[in-house]
C-alpha cells in the first residue's frame, strides 16, 4: 500500500503540534506566498525547515534566485508508506506502518578550494543513490522521517561523497521482542521495501532500533527476494561486506569535528587533558563510541543517559564501564539496571532526568540520544556550568529555544560554540559511503585506512562550515566572536544541493 507524498493519516497517535490550526505558509524571498510542505502534524520537519530557512536569509539576500531552490528542495521527491504484517511468537498477526522518504537523488565530488560562492560549487552532479537510515521505534511517523531525510541530504553534501538523502523505518518496537519476532518483522518489512531500494537507487542503513541483528535479517530477506548479493544496505557485518570503523564512525567523527572546534576556540579545554569535563547523553552506539574516544584521548566523561534517566560518574567513566554498558544495551538493559549491579558509590542515577543540569561544571556537551533532547532551560544551565562546546551526536538534538540560547551566547562573545548534527555527526554516513565504495570495488580497506579517510572528511566538513559561517552568517564578527557553524553547515550544504538540482533541471 503506497500513499503519495503529503498524505498523512489524521489519527490521535500523531499528537498535536505548536502550529495545529492550519498548514504553514511561507513567503518567497520576492514576497510571493508559497505553501510549504509542512502539515499541522509535522513539528519536527517544520523545525528543521525553519532552521534552514533562517540560516539562509543572508545568502538569499545576496543570491535571491536560490529562493526557488529552497521552495523546491523542501518537498521530498518520493514518500512511500506501506503496511507491515508479521506474526508474533503466539502465532497472532501484528501490523505496523513502514515508511521510506526519498529526498535528494544527487552525487557530489569535491575538487578544490576557491573563494566566495565558488568554494561551495566544487562538484559534478549526477544521479546517485539515496542514503539514510531505517529507524525502528514507536515514535516513528512521517514528520520525524521527513525531518531526518531533509537533514540527511545536507549532511551527506557536507561529506563530499556520492550520496543523496533519504530516511525510513517503522513504528515497530524491537524492545521486548524475541529474535524470531524481529526476524519475521524484518522479513515482512523487506517484502515491500525491496521494490524501492538497491545499490544504485537507495541504500538504507541502521538507526535507532536497527542494529547489526536487524541489518542482517533485512539483508538476508532482500537477498532471497532479489536473488543477488549486493551492497544495498550499510552497517553490515565485517564477514559479509561491512566496513571497519562503521559502528564507531558517528561517535569518532563527532570527536574529530569537536577537536577542530576546541583547537580554534578553547585549547585550554583540550580533550587530551583529564581536567576537561565532557557530558554525553544517550548510551547507544553513538554515545558509547563518543565516550570511548574521549576516554582514549584523555578527557573525563561524567554522564550518560537513556530513556529512563541519567547516570552520573563524578570521577568519570572508564573504558571498562562503557564496554560493560554496551554489552548490557545489546540485551535491552537499562542504565538503572546496570548501576544496580555495580558495587561502591562511583555512580549516581537520576530517574527521569537528562544530564545537562546534573553536573556543576561541564566544558563540552555532546547530545547523543535523540532529537530535541536539550531544552532552552537546559541550555541556560549548560552555560552556567561553563560549557564551551555543544556539538550534536544526535540529529537535531537541541530545540529551537536551546539553539537560540547558544547562538546568543556566541554572538555576545561568551565563547560558547554550537555545531548542528548535520555537520558534527556526519561521520556515520560518511563511513557508510566508504562501505558502499568498498562494496562496489569488491575489496576491504584496513581500520587505519578507513579511520584516516574519516578524519579527512570531518576536517573538510569543519572547514566548509567555518568558511561559510564566516561569509554568510550576516554578522560582523568582532574579536572574540566565533563564526556560526549553524549558518555555515546550512549554507554550505544548501549551495551544493541547490547547484546540483539546477544542473539536473530541478529548478531554473
Amino acid at each position: 500500500m503506497h500513499e503519495c507524498q503529503g498524505v498523512l493519516e489524521a489519527e490521535a497517535g500523531l499528537g498535536e503540534t505548536r502550529n495545529s490550526k492550519e498548514p504553514a505558509e511561507n513567503n518567497s524571498f520576492d514576497g510571493s506566498p508559497i505553501l510549504a510542505m509542512v502539515l499541522p502534524v509535522e513539528p519536527e520537519f517544520e523545525q528543521a525547515l525553519n532552521e534552514l530557512t533562517q540560516s539562509l536569509q543572508p545568502f538569499l539576500a545576496a543570491n535571491p534566485q536560490y529562493q526557488k531552490a529552497l521552495d523546491i528542495v523542501q518537498v521530498p521527491e518520493r514518500v512511500l508508506q506501506f503496511r507491515v504484517v508479521w506474526e508474533d511468537d503466539k502465532g497472532v498477526p501484528q501490523v505496523n506502518r513502514g515508511f521510506r522518504v526519498q529526498v535528494g537523488f544527487l552525487v557530489f565530488f569535491f575538487r578544490s578550494k576557491k573563494s566566495d560562492l565558488e568554494s561551495f560549487d566544487q562538484y559534478n552532479s549526477a544521479l546517485g543513490p539515496y542514503k539514510g537510515g531505517l529507524r525502528l521505534h514507536p515514535s516513528v511517523n512521517l514528520s520525524i522521517l521527513k525531518f531526518l531525510g531533509f537533514e540527511q541530504i545536507f549532511k551527506n553534501a557536507l561529506t563530499g561523497l556520492s550520496m543523496g538523502g533519504g530516511k525510513g523505518g517503522s513504528d515497530f518496537d524491537p524492545k521486548g521482542k524475541s529474535d524470531s519476532e524481529i526476524r519475521r518483522f524484518c522479513t515482512a518489512f523487506m517484502s515491500e521495501l525491496f521494490r524501492h531500494i538497491g545499490q544504485d537507487t537507495d541504500v538504507p542503513a541502521g538507526d535507532i532500533g536497527t542494529g547489526a541483528r536487524e541489518i542482517g535479517f533485512l539483508f538476508g530477506a532482500y537477498k532471497k527476494l532479489k536473488n543477488e548479493f549486493v551492497g544495498m544496505l550499510t552497517g553490515k557485518s565485517l564477514d559479509w561486506g561491512g566496513s571497519f570503523i562503521r559502528p564507531e564512525a558517528t561517535g569518532y567523527g563527532l570527536i574529530y569535528f569537536v577537536e577542530h572546534m576546541i583547537a580554534k576556540s578553547c585549547p585550554e579545554f583540550s580533550l587530551n587533558l583529564p581536567s576537561t569535563v565532557v557530558a554525553i547523553s544517550g548510551s547507544g552506539n553513538v554515545s558509547q563510541y563518543t565516550a570511548l574516544k574521549v576516554i582514549e584521548l584523555g578527557a573525563t566523561v561524567k554522564s550518560l543517559s537513556d530513556s529512563k534517566g541519567s547516570l552520573i560518574a563524578p570521577e568519570g567513566f572508564t573504558k571498562a564501564d562503557i564496554l560493560s554498558i554496551g554489552h548490557l544495551k545489546l540485551k535491552g538493559g537499562s542504565l538503572e539496571s546496570w548501576v544496580a549491579q555495580q558495587s561502591g558509590s562511583r555512580f549516581t542515577y537520576h530517574a527521569g532526568k537528562r544530564p545537562w543540569t546534573l553536573l556543576p561544571v561541564i566544558h563540552h556537551a555532546l547530545p547523543g540520544a535523540t532529537q530535541n533532547e536539550v531544552s532552552g532551560e537546559e541550555a541556560k544551565a549548560l552555560i552556567a556550568a561553563g560549557v564551551r562546546i555543544v556539538a550534536e551526536g544526535s540529529n537535531m538534538g537541541c530545540t529551537e529555544e536551546a539553539i537560540k540560547v547558544f547562538e546568543d551566547a556566541r554572538k555576545a562573545g561568551k565563547g560558547v560554540w554550537y555545531a548542528p548534527g548535520k555537520a558534527s555527526n556526519c561521520g556515520g554516513v560518511a563511513v557508510s559511503g566508504l562501505e558502499m565504495a568498498q562494496n562496489s570495488q569488491r575489496l576491504a580497506w584496513t581500520t587505519e585506512e578507513v579511520d584516516s579517510k574519516l578524519k579527512n572528511i570531518m576536517t573538510e566538513a569543519y572547514a566548509q562550515c567555518l568558511n561559510a559561517g564566516s561569509k554568510w552568517s550576516g554578522e560582523t564578527l568582532t574579536d572574540g566572536v566565533l563564526p556560526s557553524l549553524l549558518a555555515g553547515a546550512n549554507v554550505a550544504g544548501f549551495i551544493k544541493v541547490a547547484n546540483a538540482m539546477r544542473e539536473q533541471g530541478d529548478w531554473w
